[in-house]
């Protein structure tokens, strides 16, 4: 229960939006020990790949610090050692690794009679193997497309176990990832790009766009009756704060803006900034204009629930946001 609007908005991220810092501290650490056995399973054994740690990369929603309650996934990419090897660009996204003859456990990998990694043989050699370690020997574990899905009953989150080689620099100095395209082959990457955009953006305006982030990520899940992709609106958002250093640390200050720009931009490109996706906005026209409605009506809640805020009328004002953010909004008191 709150008595004014600020407090119903920390109550609100504390405990609906924003992850528990506890079960977050339980979560790293329960993926860096994941990671180690990972290490301890490709020293062990001559048919495992070569673990390359170095190379090792959390990604995703969590590892961004843009993931809203339930933590339900965590990302991992897992380096492996290709000191040899050579990969081969078949379109602009799509690649075919070529495995050293002298690293045996990839030559394993291959496809017959050929030096092709197959990259489901890969992720498949994970699956292989992550029951012998003891802790994990009644998950659930299974390949979904890209990854080798870890899916403990001690918590409540899963781990999607990525396996990835990065390749030499190129004639510009740069490098990028190759991970399972779910289909045997290799697909670039690289969500380096992602982590320090959204950190240059946030950092730009005090820190204060990862709430943003993450509330309105929160309202698209509960309010919205077609869900935008979580890595499109993330993307919409960082590129509406891209040349701000104003976002402010109330949040509800935000939100009609956030709002009434999505309403517009839902109908645009919105271009992966990693430079390998293209559009990521794959929405219909008919999902597309049932975003933009019920996004221009909230938003029009949010500008009524600040002006009754500023005439200092916090029981209407938080009536209004409860019909922005849903049941889960903290009641008058």
């Amino acid at each position: 229960m709150a008595n004014n609007v600020n407090t119903a908005f920390k109550e609100f991220l504390k405990e609906k939006v924003n992850l528990d810092s506890s079960q977050s501290s339980t979560a790293i650490k329960s993926k860096d020990w994941l990671i180690n056995q990972l290490q301890s399973l490709s020293r062990d054994n001559d048919d495992f790949p070569p673990i390359l740690s170095s190379i090792h990369l959390h990604y995703g929603s969590f590892a961004r610090k843009t993931k809203t309650r339930p933590l339900n996934d965590i990302d991992l990419m897992i380096g492996i050692m290709g000191i040899g090897s050579t990969y081969d660009l078949y379109s602009s996204t799509h690649a075919t690794i070529s495995a050293n003859p002298n690293i045996p456990s990839l030559v394993k990998l291959c496809d017959p009679y050929t030096s092709n990694l197959n990259s489901i043989k890969v992720i498949n050699c994970f699956i292989k193997y992550l029951p012998q370690i003891y802790q994990y020997r009644n998950a659930v574990i299974k390949r979904n497309q890209e990854a080798a899905v870890l899916d403990l009953s001690s918590y409540d989150w899963k781990f999607d176990i990525v396996p990835s080689f990065i390749t030499d620099e190129d004639s510009s100095g740069k490098t990028f990832y190759l991970i399972p395209d779910g289909y045997g082959k290799w697909k670039k990457t690289d969500p380096r790009i992602d982590r320090d955009r959204l950190s240059q953006i946030n950092q730009a305006n005090s820190g204060n766009v990862l709430n943003v982030i993450r509330i309105i990520k929160f309202w698209n899940k509960r309010r919205n009756v077609t869900t935008i992709p979580s890595y499109l609106l993330e993307n919409i958002i960082l590129n509406y704060y891209a040349h701000s250093t104003s976002c402010s640390a109330w949040v509800d200050l935000e939100v009609a803006d956030i709002l009434t720009y999505l309403a517009s931009t839902i109908y645009n490109p919105v271009y992966d900034p990693k430079g390998i996706q293209g559009d990521l906005n794959n929405l219909s026209w008919d999902e597309k204009s049932r975003i933009s409605k019920i996004a221009t009506e909230h938003a029009a809640a949010a500008r009524k629930a600040r002006e009754y805020e500023s005439a200092n009328n916090h029981h209407m004002s938080t009536l209004y946001w409860y019909d922005v953010f849903g049941d889960d909004f903290p009641r008058w008191s």
